[in-house]
């Protein structure tokens, strides 16, 4: 059988960016039991490192669980208590469905995509 690369493996990727002073962080794959321990360390290090402003790139994710609904409500309280904004953006089919499901699209600010959610906090 043909083999196919990591991220068909369930693997998530993670890229870190700078939109000027907003920290964009953009995910693909599945953000699930296995991966969530990476995207909470991701947005840690940006929360460490003075990130005040946050946009969460979700268009990549074709997948996510309930732990990765968690590990996106920690961010949320985490980001609250810290005076820090967080957009999430992109959310696609699956994704937006359980964030609807779950709630999330009240407690949480969204935008279409990651350009217009840069703008909002810029």
């Amino acid at each position: 059988g043909r083999k196919y690369p990591a991220l068909w493996n369930n693997a998530m990727q993670i890229v870190t960016s700078q939109v000027s002073d907003v920290t964009v962080i953009t995910l693909a794959g599945s953000l699930d039991a296995a991966s969530v321990a990476d995207f909470d360390a991701e947005w840690k290090a940006a929360l460490d490192g003075g990130a005040t402003k946050l946009v969460v790139d979700l268009g990549g994710i074709e997948y996510i669980s309930s732990a990765g609904l968690r590990g996106i409500l920690m961010l949320s309280k985490t980001a609250r208590a810290g005076n820090v904004r967080v957009i999430f953006s992109d959310l696609r089919s699956m994704v937006a469905d359980m964030f609807k499901l779950s709630g999330f699209m009240n407690i949480l600010r969204t935008e279409p995509d990651t350009a217009s959610a840069v703008r909002e906090l810029s």
